[in-house]
């Protein structure tokens, strides 16, 4: 229909009037040309080009050749119009009567349908109440269908509607464009008329323009004027306003460049002071290690005089020894031994010094501290009534130190039963566990993860702002409080909740919080923290804080106000000063602490005693040697929990432990040590050798150093007799946690009249072959000149020298001499022990001779000589074979082998070399190796040989040399690059790209053809590719293999499809499985640490126990796992839910080969070259899911399992979108043939909403069924598998062949026997058994003819004879069950006949679910009267019994009836070959003893057969002929017959004899035997 709507549009229709359009055209024309005219005249009266005169005698020509045209000629054009316009108009005519017709055929099929949705909504409402579920869902998808079409039915209706207001719309316009034409003749005069009007109107017209143009003319020339004289005036106003701003701008940039130049020279000045404190530094630290050199070397050979003091002494006692008689070694034997036990006693004295003080201060500072506590107390009687043990252990001490009685001591430290058996705070190891897996699964019920963009936070869910809120130099007493900022920093919305603090700061620390409630991402709040100190030592811990995302803490701590002393240097060399001059150098003393004291600088040989309260004098008094045994108890008897409790802060051990060692090492080595005793006395003997008179301290000497405060102490060496000078101050603390801090002094005096101010010239780093120079100062104190001679060490004359070398200085003046230091290559080898190789530091001595003098003036040059090379490695780089659309990359190293930073570059480098990070520039500092990149891009296909040069800033060169091979592939890729989008996991995204064989001329002068570097080039023909994916990939390329024929190209699919790791998900699931072992393995441990107080043997039992169990363990973590199908879907699912993304990059080589692949014979490989192969770069991000499966452990296969075959199953399936946004779904289509159905879809999922699926699966047949449901979604696919069984109900019978004979039995007895079912399917069938003789339809088929009126092999019946009495005679039990899957029932079948007959039958029909019939067991029996029967032969009755009645006979009568019983035995003899003899004829009998619950005479049944010697003439073989048979047993006799010389096969022989039982009663058969000779079976 919108075909036959655009057969005639608007355009077309008006195209097909040309002559009449044309017309309207010029007269169109001629109404505008008269309308603007005047436009016309003013624009020409203004550029005086075009007269107006000219211009209206052309307008008249033109009007009267225009109306010139012939009328015939028009009217023959206008009837050709009408004609075609009625033919339109008739063809549009019979279009819209079609569609109205449409129209209406649209309506009354809506109207259908509305009807058909009415019946289906009713039907639903009908099956809804029924509950008919699968009823529902198909009329529900009828109902939908039906919505859709009517939707349908609807835009229909409304594009024919608007199709038919189109149509009619352009029958109207073609009715309008007839109307005219119609009347074309008549107003084609008037048009005439009009037209000449019209004419002299536009000459008035233009006259009164020509005059309106002139006025605007003289009008514009006058505005013009006026316009230039006002532009002028404004063009000289703003030069006069740029003059004034560029002297204002000059002003402010000459005081910015002031400003800029005094910020220059400040910052020029500041890094003067910063090199001149460098440099100060350096040297300070040079002389310090000269210093330190000297002293070692004094005390080295004070230790090697000292030690050959001793042995001479040893020697020479020894030689006393000898001398007297004496035994030597025993003496010197027994002298070592007393030296060993007296230092071992030192030692012991020592550190029982060190525990007296140690105890002492401990109970100094508890005593303190109750002391304040007790006075912050409100109640203090209380808080005197129960003492602590500390109280009463310095309670007692202080009764013995005051002359009490030692048992008071005793009865004090006696601990209470209640405080020993006080538990541990926290309670057992148990409870601590069970607490923390409490407290973990608490926050695991509350915490939640926070997911934005597939992206779960991870990390503290709040910064707190500062981050750690700490207390310093705190005093008791006063409250501080400090506020925090706590700072949402996840994606969304979280809360947060004040845990608490530590238990420990419970008392001293007060949170005052608010919660705010929900807290947006970036929200903060706040937190007052308030510390009130109550004890003055150092507090640490956190304050816990929870949110939804897990527990966060912010850490605290409190610093009570300390003493932190230090000084900035340990030693003070003065240098070389000669004597009479004076210097003075400065020590600092800092405190870095909150808390002041007061300090002392002595001398390290004055002792100093700081004051301390009496009791401590008293206590220092106690502590001796004599009351050891007591101090011993007193410890011993003080627990050692307690003591660690309040125990003093732990700066103190660690200081007098120190001290302690300290002292011992000073003692030994002979150096000054301090005195003992607890006063803190400082007791030091001055070595003789030192004089201390010489170097002297300044006015302050002591004092008091308030917090975070520094105090300069001066120094001053007064050098008075020439030689070294060495002397040790201290500085003594008033408060004892402060050690003493000992500093050196170091002088030398000099009497020479020239010295040299700076004895060692420090020339810093040097390199070789550079020029270093430097000037030397030489000052001399002589009233004369004297003549100096500058020399050089003779190994450094090369290398180093002096200019002048010889020179002469004035009296009481000074003289400068030039150094130069050009340090050669061979300065290692030349210096010889002047220079160190391995530091690389060089310490030439240089002599200044003074004539007259005897000792030289020395003074040392310091340089540490470096070299400046530049080291590449490797030194040349091949970069191989490359094509021209690729880069290949090679890394070089660049090591500077000096000990400076030097700058470099690669300059000069060709356009197809690169070379990264900063192009190849940068700076390199010492001994430092950089790794650069070298990119190489051929440009065309030719060999490459060049050098790249590296530039130090030094100017020197060092040379990279390179080669390669550039190749030009015979085939191309369209894209070396592809760049996937973000693609979920086991979702795919696909991207196309070609292979081009652009090669399709051998002309190199054109372009340039395909060649490896200068070799021949490729041939023009078919090329072959393949692409070679790397394995394990996720990557996909089809076609991977192929042939491009010469300016073609072949289209290329890359799929990537990410997934886990088969490693990572067998990972997982391992570690799933692992877990319950590991809980027990917890809760074993936890049992034994219950039990560890138990006794020694438990314990190692316990001990074994644990062994044993950990060893399966380890076998469960180390042998490989075996994962089924659901633990690895469950460990996929895992992974996939926290899946963070992952990015990776694959380069996928190309192969090209020449040919084509169907050319090969064979398996022949095509010839290729392994430098024409391309490399396709991938770009492969992977990102979690949108939706996931949150029911089953997040599985993706759904397995219904085994369902009967016309049952159905349900299953369940949760997704959740967990992405941030909205989703539209849609579902893949299921095979609607199919046993798979989905029965609620949806179309649309919330972000974070979760809707549970509904699947149905109803299998038809015995199928193993499989089917892929897939969610779509923008952001991927999540496909779901769908997996069930369709199981028939089967079931086996142990009874073979259907038949169960339950054999003979006495009438009115019974007999039972049983047999098995078994499941062989896996569902649970339930069974149900019945019995023909007790259907409905027994009573149908007694009505009709009896079975034996038919021939035997028409008979069909099952149900033979039953009791007289009306009961069944065969039952079963069990009669109805449910079987379970692979299990067996047993059932049992009873025999009861309640008469003699041979043909008890019926049949067991074995029926599952109430409609299916498996088996049908016929059950057989027989019954006799008496104990014996004979069974076999050929029948000679019917299997039904007779409606007469039997005659009662007497005994006599009835044994001659019973001998009268036939039984017949046919003996076919089979005759196959005359030749060959055949076997005998065979037939048995059975002889039985029935087993029965009667008392019988007898218990055997005996049988005798006769005429055996007549039937042996016949050729008849009887064995046994007699014998007897035991109850329940039974007794084959059989027959066979050969067929005797004599016997005619025409006739058949028929021979009786007579078979005798005798059991209860005696019965007599009469066997017929039949034997005949057949050719054929």
């Amino acid at each position: 229909m919108e075909e036959d709507a655009s057969l005639f549009p608007k355009k077309e229709l008006l195209d097909n009037v040309p002559l009449v359009e044309d017309e309207r055209d010029e007269l169109e024309d001629r109404e505008f040309e008269a309308e603007f005219l005047p436009g016309e005249a003013g624009n020409s009266a203004d550029s005086g080009c075009l007269c107006p005169e000219k211009q209206h005698n052309a307008d008249a020509d033109i009007s009267k050749k225009k109306t010139a045209i012939p009328d015939g000629l028009q009217a023959r054009h206008l009837r050709k119009t009408l004609s075609h316009l009625e033919k339109l108009r008739e063809e549009k005519e019979l279009f819209i009567q079609k569609t109205r017709g449409e129209l209406r055929a649209c309506r009354q099929r809506m109207d259908l349908i509305t009807k058909q949705q009415a019946s289906v909504s009713a039907e639903v409402a009908a099956e809804k109440e029924a509950n008919n579920t699968a009823a529902v869902g198909r009329l529900q998808a009828v109902s939908r269908r039906l919505c859709t079409e009517l939707n349908n039915e609807r835009d229909l209706q409304s594009k024919i509607r608007a199709l038919l207001q189109k149509s009619e719309s352009s029958m109207w316009h073609i009715a309008i464009q007839e109307r005219p034409l119609k009347d074309g003749p008549k107003s084609a005069q008037e048009e005439e008329v009009a037209g000449r009007k019209r004419l002299q109107e536009q000459a008035a017209k233009e006259e009164a323009a020509l005059e309106k143009a002139e006025r605007n003319r003289l009008l514009r020339a006058r505005k013009s004027i006026y316009l230039q004289r006002e532009h002028g005036l404004r063009h000289q106003k703003l030069v006069e306003d740029a003059q004034k701003n560029h002297k204002i701008a000059v002003r402010f940039l000459k005081a910015s460049l002031r400003r800029i130049r005094e910020q220059e020279r400040k910052e020029e000045r500041k890094s003067r002071a910063h090199m001149k404190r460098r440099m100060d530094a350096v040297l300070a630290l040079k002389n310090s290690i000269t210093a330190n050199r000297e002293t070692l070397r004094k005390f080295q050979a004070w230790g090697q005089a000292k030690a050959e003091l001793a042995e001479q002494k040893a020697q020479a006692e020894k030689e006393m020894i000898l001398a007297q008689g004496g035994d030597a070694f025993k003496h010197l034997f027994h002298q070592r031994r007393c030296q060993e036990l007296d230092a071992q006693k030192r030692t012991f004295e020592e550190e029982q010094k060190l525990r007296k003080q140690e105890i002492v201060s401990r109970i100094l500072k508890e005593a303190a501290e109750e002391e304040n506590r007790k006075k912050k107390q409100s109640s203090p009687a209380k808080a005197t009534d129960r003492l602590t043990l500390r109280d009463k252990t310095w309670r007692c001490v202080t009764d013995v130190c005051e002359g009490r009685d030692t048992a008071v001591l005793s009865r004090h430290l006696l601990v209470p039963k209640e405080e020993v058996a006080r538990k541990t705070v926290g309670g057992t190891k148990m409870d601590k566990d069970i607490l923390a897996r409490t407290t973990e699964q608490v926050r695991c019920r509350v915490t939640h993860k926070r997911v934005v963009s597939r992206c779960e936070f991870k990390g503290r869910p709040f910064n707190s702002k500062p981050k750690l809120i700490h207390f310093k130099d705190f005093d008791i007493g006063k409250v501080y409080k400090k506020k925090i900022t706590l700072i949402n920093a996840t994606y969304t919305i979280n809360y947060c909740k004040l845990v608490g603090v530590e238990d420990h700061l419970q008392d001293f620390i007060h949170i005052e919080f608010d919660p705010p409630g929900p807290m947006s991402a970036g929200m903060s709040c706040e937190v007052l923290v308030t510390f009130k100190p109550m004890i003055n030592k150092d507090l640490e811990g956190n304050i816990s804080f929870m949110a939804q995302t897990g527990g966060f803490s912010v850490p605290l701590k409190c610093s009570p106000k300390k003493c932190a002393l230090s000084l900035d240097k340990e030693l003070i060399d003065f240098g070389s000063y000669v004597v009479g001059e004076t210097t003075s150098r400065t020590i600092t003393l800092t405190n870095i602490g909150g808390l002041g004291t007061k300090f002392k600088f002595l001398p390290a040989s004055e002792s100093y005693e700081m004051d301390i309260s009496q009791s401590v004098m008293k206590i220092s008094s106690v502590f001796t040697d004599e009351d050891k045994s007591l101090y011993d108890r007193i410890i011993t008897s003080i627990s050692e929990q307690q003591i660690k409790g309040n125990e003093s802060s732990p700066t103190d051990m660690p200081s007098q432990k120190e001290s302690g060692k300290r002292d011992s090492k000073e003692q030994e080595e002979g150096r000054p040590t301090e005195s003992e005793g607890v006063t803190v006395t400082t007791v030091v003997t001055i070595p003789p050798n030192e004089e201390q008179t010489e170097i002297s301290l300044g006015e302050v000497t002591e004092g008091e150093i308030g917090p975070f405060s520094s105090i300069k102490v001066p120094v001053i060496f007064t050098p008075i007799i020439p030689g070294e000078v060495q002397t040790k101050f201290k500085v003594v603390f008033k408060n004892q946690q402060c050690p003493t801090l000992y500093f050196r002094v170091v002088g030398v005096a000099i009497d020479v009249p020239v010295w040299v101010p700076k004895p060692n010239v420090d020339l810093k780093m040097c390199m070789y072959d550079r020029l270093y120079q430097d000037s030397v100062l030489v000052h001399t104190r002589s009233k004369v000149a004297l003549r100096l001679k500058f020399e050089v060490c003779k190994e450094l004359r090369e290398h180093m020298e002096l200019l002048p070398e010889t020179g002469y200085i004035q009296a009481q003046s000074s003289y400068a001499v030039q150094l130069k230091f050009l340090p050669r290559h061979s300065l290692p080898e030349d210096a010889g022990k002047y220079f160190d190789k391995e530091s690389r530091v060089l310490e030439a001595p240089m002599t200044i001779r003074v004539a007259d003098q005897i000792k030289p003036v020395g003074f040392t040059v310091h340089a540490v000589v470096t070299t400046s090379d530049l080291e590449l490695s490797p030194s040349a780089v091949d970069f191989g074979y490359c094509t021209i659309y690729e880069a290949i990359r090679t890394q070089v190293s660049l090591y500077n082998h000096s000990l400076l930073p030097q700058g470099f570059g690669f300059v000069g480098l060709p356009k197809f070399v690169d070379i990264q990070p900063n192009d190849g520039f940068g700076t390199i500092l010492p001994l430092e190796m950089l790794h650069l990149d070298v990119i190489f891009q051929p440009t065309k296909a030719k060999e490459y040989n060049f050098e790249l040069v590296c530039k130090s800033e030094i100017n020197r060169c060092f040379q990279l040399a390179c080669r390669a091979v550039g190749v030009h592939p015979p085939l191309e890729l369209s894209h070396y690059q592809v760049k996937f989008a973000a693609t979920s996991l086991y979702d795919m995204s696909v991207a196309t790209l070609y292979v081009i064989n652009s090669h399709v001329s051998m002309n190199s002068l054109t372009h340039s053809v395909p060649r490896i570097g200068s070799e021949d080039a490729s041939p023009v023909g078919p090329t072959s590719f393949e692409f070679l994916p790397p394995p394990d990939s996720p990557i996909t390329i089809s076609p991977s293999v192929g042939t491009v024929l010469p300016g073609k190209r072949c289209l290329i699919q890359v799929v990537f499809r990410p997934v886990l790791p088969s490693k990572l998900i067998h990972q997982e699931a391992s570690q799933a499985l692992t877990k319950p072992v590991e809980l027990r393995k917890d809760t074993a441990t936890q049992r034994k640490d219950l039990r560890r107080q138990s006794s020694t043997p438990r314990l190692q039992n316990q001990d074994r126990l644990h062994r044993t169990s950990t060893t399966p363990i380890a076998e469960l973590c180390e042998q490989d796992f075996k994962f089924s199908s659901d633990e690895y879907q469950a460990a996929q699912a895992t992974l996939a839910r926290s899946f963070q993304g992952k990015f990776d990059k694959f380069v996928v080589p190309c192969v090209v080969a020449s040919g084509d692949t169907k050319d090969r014979k064979g398996t022949e490989p095509l010839s290729f070259s392994p430098h024409n192969t391309l490399y396709l770069e991938l770009w492969c991000p992977a990102v979690a899911p949108s939706i996931v499966v949150t029911s089953n452990r997040g599985k993706t296969i759904s397995n219904f399992g085994d369902i009967a075959v016309g049952h159905h199953g349900i299953k369940k399936v949760s997704i959740q979108n967990i992405s941030a946004e909205d989703l539209a779904v849609e579902f893949s289509m299921l095979n609607p043939n199919g046993p798979f159905v989905l029965l609620n879809a949806i179309s649309k999922l919330l972000a974070g909403e979760t809707h549970v699926l509904t699947l149905s699966f109803s299998p038809h047949e015995s199928i193993l069924a499989q089917e892929t449901l897939d969610i779509i979604t923008k952001r991927g696919t999540l496909s779901l598998t769908l997996l069930g069984t369709g199981v028939a109900s089967m079931i086996t019978c142990s009874i073979e062949g259907n038949t169960l004979d339950m054999g003979y039995v006495i009438a009115r007895e019974s007999v039972s026997s049983s047999f098995k079912l078994q499941n062989c399917s896996t569902l649970p069938i339930k069974f149900s058994l019945r019995l023909d003789s007790l259907s409905r339809s027994k009573s149908e088929d007694q009505q009709r003819l009896p079975q034996f009126l038919a021939s035997r092999a028409q008979r069909t019946e099952v149900v033979g004879t039953q009791n007289n009495s009306g009961q069944s005679v065969f039952s079963v039990i069990p009669v109805k069950g449910i079987m379970d899957p692979g299990k067996a029932q047993d059932f049992t079948v009873t025999f009861s006949p309640d008469h003699e007959s041979l043909y008890f039958s019926d049949r067991l029909q074995i029926v599952l679910f109430e409609k299916k019939l498996s088996h049908q067991i016929l059950l057989k029996g027989a019954a006799r009267e008496h104990m014996m029967f004979v069974e076999g032969g050929d029948p000679l009755d019917v299997p039904v019994e007779s409606l007469t009645v039997i005659p009662t006979y007497d005994p006599e009568r009835r044994e001659e009836a019973e001998e009268l019983k036939p039984i017949l035995v046919t003996l076919d003899y089979i005759q196959l070959d005359t030749d060959t003899p055949a076997p005998p004829a065979t037939r048995e009998l059975q002889v039985g003893c029935i087993r029965t619950t009667q008392l019988s005479p007898k218990k055997t049944v005996e049988f005798s057969l006769d005429s055996s010697t007549a039937l042996q003439h016949k050729g008849f073989t009887i064995e046994p002929s007699r014998g007897s048979v035991e109850r329940g047993q039974t007794k084959t006799i059989s027959i066979s017959w050969m067929p005797p010389a004599d016997f005619d096969p025409d006739h058949p022989l028929m021979v009786s004899a007579l078979l005798q039982l005798k059991g209860d009663v005696k019965e007599t058969y009469k066997v017929l035997f039949v034997a005949q000779v057949v050719t054929g079976p």
